[in-house]
């Protein structure tokens, strides 16, 4: 079936890639993997969580790669080359969601929730902040497994999907930020860095973190001037260790802090809290006494945001002012650069969905590798996420003894 399906796809034509009403049933080995990649409903988000290359490697290996077309157009990943690599496309989600395992990289909508085939599975990310209680209680019905990006950890107890995105954001948010300080509309003509016999600008990174020491990085490479703020001395530490220079760090003092952003052109919120939601460290009034044209890049926005002023916004507007304070609040930033980020996830979830196979099946696993499991938060439909059960006051049960009675 996989090599009909190279064949098929090779010589990809309209006619091909015409919708259809179903497609014709499928047959495979049991002990394979099918892999279900829905387009995503997002205007916001542009990335795919597998990249050509990747189903190419799973496809070699014997699984099965289902693809919704053009589920990769916005990270700039064609049809055809997703066919080349042995994918099979189909015109519409419906057969994506009967997969073993299905990837995306938004969290499912309640019209893609209702498509899922009972007990199966599902790995994307959590957003827990734009979550509701319904939407765990209708994965719950379908018995699903779900697991977030958000959790999974590696055998070091790190996040490797977070760290990934999080190099990316980074990076990102000093070029975001350089593009807006010297935007007519939004900025003061202030070009990022440091020149002979001109001030350099001032940057503010509030956290200490992967997204801060790519931000540093990238500030630092420019010219600028740092300051890096934090409530873990070890992780202030840490990052001037990384960065193998002196730099100014703090820990958050109120004084220190508010006196550092009334002097800054650009600050950097980049403050991840573990339990899903990120402290409102800077009030209205702070953010008033900061110089006008600055800007604010609110990169803990997925988790609520750090600054009293700031709200969600989209890449497709993706900038608003509050007392002449320019704010990027966009939560997906990687997304801006949706083909790398695609690559770096696809790097880190294709060893995972071959370790999947390796162990049996998702319910092996999660059994086996405890790091993985870390990601679980709905096993056979049963909360297992004890912090997500109090934020939404529902039942959560441990997920050892939900494996050990699965197993029995």
């Amino acid at each position: 079936m996989i090599e009909e399906g190279k064949a098929f796809f090779s010589k990809l034509t309209a006619e091909h890639l015409a919708p259809k009403e179903e497609l014709q049933s499928i047959t495979f080995d049991r002990n394979k993997l099918i892999i279900g990649i829905p387009k995503e409903q997002s205007n916001n988000e542009n990335r795919v969580p597998l990249v050509p290359d990747a189903v190419q490697l799973l496809t070699d290996n014997g699984h099965q790669v289902l693809i919704e077309e053009y589920a990769g157009s916005g990270a700039h990943f064609t049809n055809h080359e997703y066919g080349e690599a042995g994918a099979l496309l189909t015109a519409g989600p419906k057969e994506i969601y009967q997969a073993d395992i299905v990837l995306k990289i938004a969290p499912p909508t309640p019209a893609e929730i209702n498509l899922m085939a009972r007990g199966k599975t599902i790995i994307s990310s959590l957003f827990l902040t734009n979550n509701t209680k319904d939407y765990f209680v209708q994965l719950s019905a379908n018995k699903t497994n779900a697991l977030a990006f958000e959790y999974i950890q590696d055998k070091s107890g790190a996040l490797p999907v977070m760290k990934s995105m999080s190099e990316i954001i980074g990076n990102t948010t000093i070029l975001i930020a350089s593009q807006l300080l010297c935007s007519e509309t939004y900025g003061k003509g202030i070009m990022m860095g440091g020149f002979p016999g001109i001030k350099p600008t001032e940057v503010v990174i509030i956290g200490a973190g992967t997204v801060a020491e790519y931000a540093a990085r990238t500030a630092l490479g420019m010219g600028a001037s740092i300051k890096i703020f934090d409530n873990s001395i070890y992780k202030l530490r840490h990052i001037q260790s990384v960065l193998g220079q002196q730099v100014y760090t703090s820990t958050l003092q109120p004084k220190e802090l508010k006196e550092a952003l009334k002097k800054a052109d650009v600050v950097i919120a980049a403050k991840y809290a573990a339990q899903g939601i990120a402290p409102c460290l800077i009030t209205e009034d702070t953010v008033k006494k900061m110089k006008p044209g600055s800007v604010i890049v609110d990169a803990s926005i997925d988790q609520g945001g750090c600054f009293e002023t700031s709200r969600l916004t989209t890449h497709k507007n993706p900038v608003y002012q509050v007392h002449d304070i320019t704010h990027y609040c966009v939560p997906n930033i990687a997304s801006s650069v949706p083909h790398t980020a695609s690559i770096s996830l696809s790097n880190i979830l294709t060893p995972m969905i071959m370790q999947i196979a390796e162990f049996g099946g998702v319910h092996n696993m999660i059994r086996r590798n405890i790091p993985f499991s870390k990601g679980v938060y709905l096993y056979n439909g049963v909360l297992t996420n004890k912090h997500i059960g109090h934020l939404f006051s529902l039942p959560s049960q441990d997920l050892e003894l939900l494996i050990s009675a699965f197993n029995q």
